[in-house]
């Protein structure tokens, strides 16, 4: 790592009453001398003014100094903070840039802070998380993260593996002797609580994914079956235009809500028909390719094609509804996914004498979520909301860690080599190859924190930040 001094405008661009400019380096009591003409006490807030290398006055405001190691970086650290006007920190920049220092990358400060010891990975992580939180939830759950939670259970859990891999290795190097190092019931009993405490910490992880990554819903279905009008009644906004006339939606509309604090990304898409249309073909090439990435596919149709849906769609009539899809996807290989992906909303009940409802229908050993709502007059709509809850398992996220991809993914895999492990012993397998599954598990937690990790893997994280941070 580069121990150079690093420096950035860490408020936001734009005027505003206080800016802050950071540095973080070596030895930089000097520096701050020739800002201010004193030397700050170490973590006081020192009342001064800023000035340039002629002794002209650059700003006045508050200097903050943190001497190394006891700083958020572990370096020396020094904030300036005065007025919010641009010109006045890039003044303040420029000065400090003149000092020695250089422009920092984005995430540079947070990066030093992890590659001191001062937080792991997921801790970094979890500040970009909590800044980019769109939700009280997400940012408690981001702070819960911050504040080393997460870390805490992954270390407990690695702590068990230790001890396992201990007694496994011990029991290979005593093998030829009388000492019984390793009792067979307890290891498989021990493998057992693990993977129970792997789930635990899973599950959490995922509802936190949720906060963080929220799910991209796609409106799909032919034109003037009220894609647009759901899109409105979801977002609670006329973000779509809504005509009579089909095929108003020519290209794909996205808008991000919170529905009971989980993410959502709506994408409106152009009707799915064949036409001559230029434009109107692009819009419906985009809204397939929509579709093929979606997370969930709220498939629009219109109620009055179906005047004797009040008991429920019968097969035919749950395949005449899926034609939409059916004819645009015939060649997907991931056909099968697509369609368990997939809930009908059975639109415009307000012009049939039926009333709202959810219910499943089973096509071809399938079962799609039936919803009958209005998204003129809003009837209904609790029940969608509640499907798309219950799709993705959403549970409120009280005690959810902020979780990325790459957690679950890790998460995923030392479970699956704890599993292995547990076979292995339940089948009186070599120690040899019990072992080799825990030191995998192990690894693959050390990859959530950071133990076990790769430059090319701190470049992509840190890259995401905000300059500053």
């Amino acid at each position: 790592m580069s121990n150079d001094t690093i420096c950035a405008i860490a408020t936001a661009p734009g005027r505003g009453s206080i800016g802050v400019l950071r540095v973080s380096g070596e030895n930089l009591a000097g520096m701050a001398r020739s800002l201010t003409g004193v030397e700050p006490e170490p973590r006081r807030a020192l009342f001064c003014d800023f000035r340039g290398e002629d002794g002209a006055i650059l700003d006045r405001g508050i200097a903050l100094f943190f001497p190394a190691p006891n700083s958020f970086t572990g370096e020396d650290v020094l904030e300036l903070q005065g007025h919010g006007g641009r010109v006045v920190l890039e003044s303040l920049r420029e000065r400090v840039l003149a000092l020695g220092a250089r422009q920092a990358r984005p995430g540079e400060f947070s990066e030093r802070a992890f590659l001191n010891g001062k937080i792991d990975l997921v801790q970094a992580e979890a500040i970009a998380d909590l800044i980019d939180a769109d939700s009280r939830q997400a940012a408690r759950s981001a702070l819960r993260t911050l504040t080393g939670d997460f870390s805490q259970r992954i270390q407990s859990v690695t702590a068990l593996l230790t001890q396992q891999r201990v007694l496994v290795e011990s029991a290979i190097d005593f093998s030829d002797s009388d000492i019984k190092v390793l009792q067979t019931e307890q290891l498989r009993q021990s493998l057992a609580d693990l993977l129970e405490r792997l789930d635990g910490i899973r599950e959490r992880s995922r509802q936190g994914a949720l906060l963080n990554q929220g799910i991209s819903v796609v409106l799909a279905g032919l034109p003037n079956a009220g894609k647009s009008s759901l899109m409105n009644r979801l977002s609670g906004q006329q973000t779509a235009i809504v005509t009579e006339i089909p095929g108003t939606t020519r290209d794909l509309l996205s808008q991000r809500i919170l529905l009971d604090d989980l993410p959502l990304q709506l994408i409106d898409t152009a009707g799915l028909r064949r036409s001559g249309d230029v434009i109107e073909r692009e819009g419906v090439r985009r809204a397939r390719e929509a579709i093929e990435s979606a997370d969930v596919i709220l498939l629009v149709v219109d109620a009055s094609l179906f005047p004797d849906c009040a008991q429920g769609l019968a097969a035919n009539e749950l395949r005449h509804a899926l034609e939409p899809l059916e004819d645009f996807l015939k060649d997907q290989e991931d056909r099968a996914d697509l369609l368990q992906r997939t809930c009908i909303v059975l639109n415009k009940i307000d012009l049939l004498p039926i009333a709202p409802a959810a219910e499943q229908a089973n096509l071809d050993d399938i079962d799609h979520p039936v919803v009958r709502v209005s998204a003129k007059n809003g009837s209904g709509m609790d029940l969608l909301t509640a499907h798309l809850k219950q799709f993705v398992a959403w549970e409120g996220g009280e005690d959810a860690f902020v979780a990325r991809a790459r957690h679950l993914e890790a998460l995923d895999e030392a479970r699956r080599q704890c599993r292995a492990a547990l076979d292995k012993s339940a089948e009186q397998a070599a120690l040899e190859l019990i072992a080799e599954d825990l030191r995998l598990a192990q690894t693959a937690l050390g990859r959530i924190t950071g133990e076990v990790t790769s430059d090319d893997l701190l470049g992509e994280i840190f890259s995401k930040f905000c300059i500053g941070k």
